[in-house]
């Protein structure tokens, strides 16, 4: 093959580092963002916190809704008497085009042109100086209690290996991954033990707390908890009996069967189900609490004088502008290495500033645009909201729909009605009888208050729940009920059988 220089002319997209910089930082979600603020002030000397609050009273904050809209005389009047003040972005829409400058002065004051993220967060040490346990404290895992119990507990030491060995066995749920009989295989090549003794010792380890750790299976589980009440608990022999015999026919809900072996009536069985139902069949999960995740809101939304207001959340991230002091050093002529740096970093933080600037008014039009179009369901509820798609939400904005993902991820926006992230507020659709369009959302919603007012002797089953939606309107198919059901993790009608 012959070898050959060619020219070829043709174009590509080159996304350059300060691009790169503002779609990271619409990506991020408010933690991280804070992470990122804090690493950019740590390594460039020409940012830092402002101490000033650039932001208006409440009283001042204009209203931001879709259903206001302001005359360009209001607007001209307003920016002709704040031409000297931070504009605030965080209560109008603006355009996505940036209008800072690259050559400003470097003696300018930048908390006048370009508005910060938010007001200063708390310090670290501040605000958990009278949380000092919470910052230090682990929650104890499964293992970690039941070794604890194991050191109060006198013990042979072959005991304490073949109790070990059981503990190891023990999986999150407090149940046994392994047999006794392969526990005791797996003991028996090192050390001298009777079957017997292991049992022994798994019948004391099922002693520990939460009460049913270390069984074999479900029905173990439950009687070693029912082992554990008081005798003179109400119907406690009942329950014994079920759970010993009748574990199957009471997971499948027949309750004709285990009302004709018992023979106990109607009314006791009521009792004895209720008791049942109170026992825990994963103690090992219980026991441990979860760690509690916080949601920080990036977006507030509330009603005022008959009208939704979206305003960003000033706590998310702190206040950033541009040292005065050191950009007061930058000389234009100078090629030192000094100056150099200093004019480097200048420029790297206009850049972050900008960023910050452009995922704010991103934020904003996105989840104006979500509250207008989300109306009714802020109004009435789920069973109102309309089905949206990022494509109409990207058309609104004249954005691309690639943005509007990455500043509805991870961004969560809080309403009367609770905090959602703004992903919950798309979905598909279902076509409805008379040629309109219901959210797959509100459809879900629609199913869960059916399931909630069924009668429980004869659930609804899935086919009934599509032909009740069809008389609404809503043209879904059974298996379509089935997966929005299962969403829900709301179990079948013969799972949900229960005695009234």
């Amino acid at each position: 093959m012959k070898q050959s220089l060619q020219l070829k002319i043709g174009q590509q997209l080159t996304m350059t580092p300060q691009l790169q910089q503002a779609i990271r930082l619409l990506q991020l979600s408010t933690l991280d963002l804070q992470q990122e603020i804090q690493q950019a002030l740590d390594s460039n000397p020409l940012l830092e916190r402002s101490e000033e609050d650039l932001y208006p009273s409440d009283d001042e904050v204009p209203d931001n809704t879709d259903e206001t809209s302001r005359s360009k005389n209001e607007k001209s009047d307003k920016n002709d008497n704040s031409s000297e003040e931070a504009p605030d972005w965080s209560s109008k829409e603006v355009d996505g085009d940036s209008n800072l400058s690259d050559d400003l002065p470097v003696d300018v004051q930048w908390d006048d042109l370009l508005p910060s993220a938010s007001a200063p967060a708390p310090q670290g040490d501040e605000h958990n100086e009278g949380d000092f346990s919470a910052q230090n404290s682990a929650s104890e895992s499964l293992r970690e209690q039941l070794l604890w119990q194991l050191g109060l507990t006198r013990l042979s030491d072959t005991d304490r290996l073949i109790a070990l060995s059981i503990i190891d066995a023990t999986d999150a749920n407090g149940r046994l991954l392994s047999s006794p009989e392969e526990i005791y295989e797996s003991l028996a090549s090192d050390l001298e033990v009777d079957f017997d003794e292991l049992i022994a010792v798994l019948h004391r380890l099922q002693q520990f707390e939460p009460s049913g750790v270390c069984a074999r299976d479900l029905q173990e589980c439950l009687l070693i908890q029912l082992n554990h009440l008081s005798p003179s608990t109400p119907w406690l022999d009942q329950a014994k009996l079920i759970v010993s015999r009748y574990l199957n026919q009471l997971a499948s809900s027949d309750f004709g069967q285990i009302l004709r072996r018992t023979r106990i009536s109607e009314e006791d069985l009521k009792q004895v189900f209720t008791l049942i139902q109170s026992l825990d069949p994963n103690p090992g999960y219980t026991a441990v609490p979860e760690e509690v995740e916080y949601v920080v809101p990036d977006v507030f939304v509330t009603k005022k004088n008959g009208r939704w207001l979206v305003e960003l959340n000033p706590d998310i991230a702190p206040k950033l502008r541009i040292n005065s002091g050191y950009a007061s050093l930058i000389k234009r002529a100078d090629n030192s290495a000094d100056n150099t740096y200093l004019r480097d970093n200048l420029q790297e933080a206009r850049w972050f500033l900008k960023s910050l600037h452009s995922r704010n008014e991103t934020l904003m039009k996105v989840a104006s645009k979500i509250v207008d179009h989300q109306r009714n369901f802020l109004e009435y509820g789920t069973e109102a909201m309309k089905p949206l798609v990022l494509h109409e939400i990207a058309e609104a904005v004249e954005m691309h729909e690639s943005t509007i993902s990455r500043a509805t991820t991870n961004k969560y926006m809080h309403t009367p009605r609770g905090v959602f992230e703004l992903k919950y507020f798309f979905s598909s659709h279902v076509a409805t009888t008379t040629g309109g369009e219901c959210s797959s959302t509100a459809i879900r919603a629609l199913i869960k208050k059916l399931v909630a007012a069924e009668n429980p002797r004869k659930p609804l089953s899935d086919n009934k729940i599509a032909l009740l939606l069809k008389e609404q309107g809503i043209e879904i198919a059974r298996r379509t009920i089935a997966k929005y059901r299962d969403a829900l993790y709301i179990p079948p009608s013969n799972e949900r059988k229960r005695l009234v």
